[in-house]
């Protein structure tokens, strides 16, 4: 099944692209790479879901930001490329939590995006290599911001 066909038949839909919140481009492409900016967890209409993990958000709302940010970083892929078929497989993901100082658990609530995109593309081409740190905040006090690089054709 195609990454389309995923996203269809998981009864998933995209939030619109998100807007540019800064001087940056939200893609860009270098041969085969595309190095996808930090992306927040997007609704659409330019809401997010906000507030810092450990104490606005308990664990499972964190990792429900991040499959949602995750969503906001396909819907800009699908934007940019024309369709997520084009994606080969995700080669690394840099998630950043917005959490309390105490709150460890960050790769957990990362794993919000990383099983969302291994759903998509399947576990050989949808899980990368990934890193996950805590921040004593993020812009707009979005809960959680990742940044990807995919492979593409």
């Amino acid at each position: 099944m195609t990454a389309e066909e995923q996203l269809t038949a998981l009864n998933l839909t995209l939030p619109s692209a998100p807007p540019r919140g800064g001087v940056y481009k939200p893609v860009v492409i270098v041969g085969n790479v595309a190095y996808v900016s930090g992306h927040g967890p997007y609704l659409g209409d330019g809401k997010y879901l906000t507030g810092r993990v450990g104490a606005d958000l308990d664990l499972d709302a964190g990792k429900a930001a991040a499959k949602q940010t995750g969503l906001a970083l396909l819907a800009t892929l699908k934007a940019e490329l024309g369709s997520l078929d084009r994606v080969k497989r995700v080669v690394k993901l840099l998630g950043m939590v917005n959490s309390t100082p105490d709150f460890g658990e960050h790769p957990k609530v990362i794993n919000g995006c990383s099983e969302l995109f291994g759903q998509v593309w399947g576990e050989e081409c949808g899980i990368g290599a990934r890193s996950a740190v805590g921040m004593g905040s993020l812009p707009g006090n979005i809960a959680v911001e990742i940044e990807g690089i995919f492979e593409i054709q």
